[in-house]
């Protein structure tokens, strides 16, 4: 894996060539590209590379550099090489995430653009994007206004909405956890959106909120929160944060013991965290959007040995999953289109279903037409100390639930999509 990037300050950028990933922390001098030769289509990359997030912004980054391998090795996008043209968005600064999406669009002069992990970050850079008129993928921000009251015709979105999460999980986490629930959520879009859409689901099978605690995003030391929530004396603690927070959050639960008298259990999980967790911190009921050890799917063997050759051997995660479909997405819909005209591109993907070996998941994955999101499958089960045969495998999945049928109706999410004339 080669590193290429900016200097420390944000406000630098990189442009990173076909086959390079950039590293998360490791930040060396720019190579600039003063205009977009005619042969070069660019794809501007607004995620975070520090922060919080910046391990699951690495993941993204890795997938991300693997697709436009395979792109180029076939002849490009409509014959024209394609390049990365990374910046670090942080893992919460909007404003920040803003800024570098202008900078993709006017003066790097992308033809697309992808981000965030950040729900609250993805949906500012999705207004940039529409005011100018740019075809932007979300790799990785979940909130459900993204494709839902705030969407645009021209955003399309790779991982799940929260609400389509929480109704995945919910029937399991109600019979293995309990109906008793206290949440600790991050303080921001994500967060917000991810414990609504579970109160929702767990009331309708008898569930009820015993408490709850907003987390800021960065937060290292939860005892307070902990304290108050073995207070309340629920079922199961809901542990809503993700990246570097949920390593600090669960890892904390466990040595104030809470593992012995609740249940510790949450919505979305990810390979990240359970790789920062000590084993007996790898406990508890949560779904999965994308999991490497699908033996009997087609390609996701082939997918797994590539990335682990680009790793130094370790396995994909959702979040390698997330980069690869995003970039792929960008080649696809020109394909569709015959055209990098972001209307032609966006009105070609309604409804497109991706190519199994892109999908990499057993029902596969289509964009729903009329909101651009995403319905993919999703795996539910649970986490375990070590892997029996890998020891990278550390989530059983015990159910894989079909996305459409735990993802809200169209006109439930009231996305109204208003088109160029």
């Amino acid at each position: 894996m080669t590193n290429n990037g900016s200097s420390s300050k944000f406000d630098r950028r990189t442009l990173i060539k076909a086959g390079a990933v950039i590293g998360a922390a490791q930040l060396v001098s720019p190579f600039v590209r003063t205009a977009r030769a005619a042969d070069v289509v660019k794809i501007g990359v607004d995620n975070p590379l520090t922060g919080t997030y910046a391990a699951l912004g690495k993941n993204e980054a890795l997938g991300m550099a693997m697709a436009v391998d395979e792109i180029n090795a076939k002849g490009g996008i409509l014959g024209k090489k394609v390049e990365l043209a990374i910046e670090d968005s942080t893992s919460g600064d909007a404003g920040t995430a803003v800024q570098k999406a202008r900078k993709l669009i006017d003066r790097d002069q992308v033809n697309f653009i992808i981000g965030n992990i950040n729900s609250a970050l993805a949906q500012a850079i999705a207004n940039v994007a529409n005011e100018k008129s740019v075809f932007h993928v979300v790799p990785g921000g979940h909130t459900d206004s993204v494709t839902g009251q705030n969407c645009h015709w021209n955003t399309f979105r790779v991982c799940n909405t929260t609400q389509t999460e929480a109704s995945a999980v919910a029937t399991s986490l109600i019979k293995n956890a309990g109906k008793k629930w206290y949440y600790l959520t991050p303080d921001y879009a994500f967060g917000h959106s991810l414990q609504a859409g579970l109160e929702a689901a767990a009331a309708k099978l008898g569930g009820v909120k015993v408490g709850g605690d907003l987390t800021p995003l960065g937060t290292t030391d939860f005892s307070s929160y902990l304290i108050k929530a073995q207070a309340a004396n629920p079922d199961v603690i809901i542990f809503l944060q993700a990246g570097d927070d949920a390593v600090n959050a669960l890892k904390q639960a466990v040595q104030f013991g809470l593992d012995k008298k609740f249940h510790l259990a949450g919505a979305q999980q990810e390979l990240e965290v359970l790789l920062g967790l000590p084993p007996e911190a790898r406990i508890g009921t949560w779904v999965f959007e994308w999991y490497w050890n699908q033996p009997n799917v087609p390609g996701v063997k082939e997918f797994v040995a590539e990335v682990r050759k680009r790793s130094g051997g370790h396995v994909p995660t959702a979040r390698t999953w997330f980069g690869y479909a995003s970039i792929h997405t960008c080649a696809l819909a020109a394909a569709q289109a015959n055209s990098l005209d972001a209307v032609k591109m966006a009105r070609a993907m309604q409804g497109f279903k991706l190519p199994p070996e892109i999908a990499l998941m057993p029902d596969g994955a289509y964009y729903r037409a009329g909101q651009n999101q995403l319905i993919p499958d999703l795996y539910v089960g649970h986490a375990q100390s070590t892997g029996k045969d890998d020891p990278e495998d550390l989530f059983v999945v015990e159910t894989v639930v079909k996305g459409a049928d735990v993802s809200p109706t169209l006109e439930e999410t009231m996305c109204k999509q208003d088109w160029p004339a």
